[in-house]
């Protein structure tokens, strides 16, 4: 499995009106929630975070994640490559997935049930909105070709991979906007997450954050 994770203080910026430092805080908590529920997987063997933040590294490292440096160009999509390749030189004969790291309230059963149902070539899981991804599997051979970004839903399908429809909605459930996340609150998020809206004082209800 591999995630990649942004610097901390380029993440989530649509989370307006929260400050940098506490947009940087949810981030480092929805990819903390994401990498445990990931590593508690009995599917997955090892899951590689791709980062340069250092930060980030500590945090998911404590967690169980092998940290690899984000220092491939291409952004978002390099960054999945670089994650990819350590994973198949660490055991070539297991198959490659790549997951957004704003998934704060993913369940690991939910997880585990579209990684177990997925058929032999690559397939995808598309965002709450269906316009996105969530998760990217590979081929038997480990072929990824990872086409995040905008509508990336549309670009995975014209490349030839095949939706899983019927994910978990924690799998779906991204968060970019302040909407995505009182929705992801709303189905229940992780303890990581949970913590860090407590020490914002963003819980119980989220309009009292979006304020401050």
């Amino acid at each position: 499995m591999v995630i990649p994770v942004k610097r901390l203080p380029e993440a989530k910026s649509r989370l307006a009106p929260l400050s940098g430092e506490h947009r940087a805080a949810l981030a480092l908590a929805f990819a903390s929630d994401t990498v445990v529920a990931a590593v508690a997987s009995p599917v997955v063997a090892a899951v590689f975070v791709v980062t340069d933040d250092r930060r980030v590294a500590r945090r998911l490292g404590a967690l169980g994640a092998r940290i690899v440096p984000d220092d491939a160009s291409g952004g978002l999509n390099g960054a999945v490559e670089a994650g990819r390749i350590h994973a198949l030189a660490d055991d070539p004969r297991r198959r490659v997935a790549a997951l957004t790291a704003d998934l704060p309230g993913l369940r690991t059963v939910d997880l585990t049930e579209a990684l177990a149902s997925a058929p032999d070539g690559r397939a995808f899981v598309a965002d709450a909105p269906g316009s996105g991804t969530t998760l990217l599997l590979s081929d038997a051979h480990g072929t990824l070709a990872a086409r995040f970004g905008v509508d990336s839903r549309y670009a995975h399908e014209a490349s030839g991979a095949l939706l899983l429809a019927g994910a978990g909605r924690s799998l779906r459930r991204d968060v970019d906007t302040m909407d995505d996340l009182a929705d992801a609150i709303d189905l229940g998020v992780g303890a990581h997450t949970t913590a860090a809206l407590k020490l914002l004082d963003c819980a119980p209800r989220l309009g009292d954050c979006a304020l401050r």
